[in-house]
């Protein structure tokens, strides 16, 4: 694994990110949640993420009214994960996931 360059590239190469976004709904509005974990977290939000079925996710079902999700794990600057669910299928591990980042991180609109 190539070491990182500069002071700036050690701190990026040792980030861990989870982000959280849902879209939909009534309003059809998109809000988005960011946890960036300290050092001393980091094996409790890998134990999170880890304990989630990224390769086994359905493709979400299309539904009035209902909310999707799309969540992200970036290390570095490097996107690890990704996975875009409907509603219903939040649940289990996912659930904890999103649960645990909204619960850290305030919520932000995102704007089309």
């Amino acid at each position: 694994m190539p070491q990182p360059d500069t002071e700036d590239d050690t701190e990026s190469a040792g980030r861990f990110v989870v982000l959280v976004v849902r879209s939909g709904g009534l309003a059809g509005l998109t809000k988005q949640w960011r946890a960036e974990p300290d050092p001393a977290g980091a094996p409790h939000w890998r134990a999170l993420v880890e304990s989630c079925p990224w390769d086994a996710a359905a493709e979400p079902s299309p539904g009035a009214d209902r909310y999707s999700w799309r969540i992200e794990v970036h290390h570095g600057d490097k996107a690890v994960h990704e996975v875009r669910l409907g509603d219903t299928q939040v649940a289990g591990p996912w659930r904890a996931l999103v649960d645990e980042v909204r619960r850290v991180a305030p919520a932000t609109p995102v704007r089309r």
